[in-house]
């Protein structure tokens, strides 16, 4: 891949760099989708009860295979069970969503990786649940018009490019901070009915958009694809929403802490933004297990504190129309 700060540690450097040459196979692999395999077939179900496509098998396997013999002691995906030891002499612990989104791998929507990078502990529980603040780099790919790789060292975000014609990840920049004058919000409108009220309420000022308490308009995107909503926002702003809601299975929504929500919550604050519960920030939460779920509200830090904000609201305020909320504007 391209150039790495020059004070970013040597294991460090090389961990990211083994995850691009992976993430490079994978992006010729989705190229050729199609041709040679059928990347969306079903393989079965992870712990979390996700239907699982090919691609995420294979993703996995790729990962766990090159980072075997690299400074990676533990590895935790979202398709294992249980955090798997590769080197007994590494010092780092990867999380990692070897491949997010992957119910668009089929309809050729924009789809990635994300992951986390810990100083490895004694034990593999002692190196993944802990709060979010012990993460040393985090970033993902998104596999879409371009490939890009997404990283953070914890000194800004970096931004890197596969160049088609050599085959390899250009550094092109820095991210800038993320825009705080957006009208653009996310969430999976289909589950409206099952939202706690404040949520229904943040989200009913902004369908009135002019005519209620914001006094302007705003555009609703649902990609359903982490990757995809995070690059967006950090290019142009914003709010992503996947709250807890009454469905079984769902009080702490469907996104996992460990290997979805931290690394993006890192990459958000480290360009400008703000990542929270819905309440509280993401990197203060420590998970009880490896695939603990957490609701995930992430974007542009004021839009981020306005979601919370309504959480403070009385019940019978959160529940009344909008036009009774006049203490929202903007």
């Amino acid at each position: 891949m391209g150039e790495v700060p020059a004070d970013v540690a040597p294991e460090l450097a090389r961990s990211v760099e083994n995850l691009a040459d992976v993430m490079i196979g994978i992006a010729k692999r989705i190229a050729r989708g199609g041709i040679d395999e059928n990347l969306a077939d079903v393989c079965g179900t992870n712990l979390g009860g996700d239907g699982q496509k090919a691609l995420d098998l294979i993703a996995d396997d790729a990962f766990m295979t090159a980072l075997k013999h690299s400074d990676v002691r533990y590895y935790a995906s979202e398709e294992q069970d249980d955090a798997v030891l590769l080197n007994p002499e590494g010092r780092l612990a990867l999380a990692i969503d070897p491949l997010d989104g992957s119910s668009n791998i089929d309809t050729n929507v924009s789809i990635g990786t994300i992951f986390a990078i810990y100083d490895a502990k004694e034990t593999a529980e002692d190196s993944f649940l802990q709060a979010g603040h012990g993460i040393r780099a985090a970033g993902y790919s998104i596999f879409g018009p371009q490939c890009c790789l997404v990283v953070s060292f914890g000194a800004g975000v970096l931004k890197y490019v596969l160049d088609p014609e050599t085959g390899k990840f250009v550094l092109v920049g820095t991210i800038k901070q993320i825009p705080q004058e957006s009208t653009e919000y996310a969430i999976n409108a289909s589950n409206y009915r099952h939202w706690p009220s404040p949520i229904r309420a943040y989200i009913d000022d902004r369908v009135a958009g002019s005519e209620g308490p914001a006094e302007r308009d705003f555009n609703m995107r649902w990609i359903a694809s982490l990757v995809a909503e995070t690059h967006r926002i950090l290019t142009r702003g914003g709010v992503f929403l996947y709250p807890g809601d009454t469905r079984k299975g769902y009080a702490q929504g469907r996104l996992r802490l460990i290997y979805e929500c931290a690394p993006i919550g890192f990459l958000i604050e480290q360009a400008g933004g703000s990542a929270t519960d819905g309440t509280d920030p993401i990197l203060d939460r420590v998970p009880e297990q490896l695939h603990a779920r957490t609701p995930f509200v992430f974007g542009s830090a004021n839009k981020v504190a306005r979601v919370a904000s309504y959480f403070d609201l009385p019940e019978q305020e959160s529940s009344a129309l909008f036009n009774e909320r006049g203490l929202f504007r903007g």
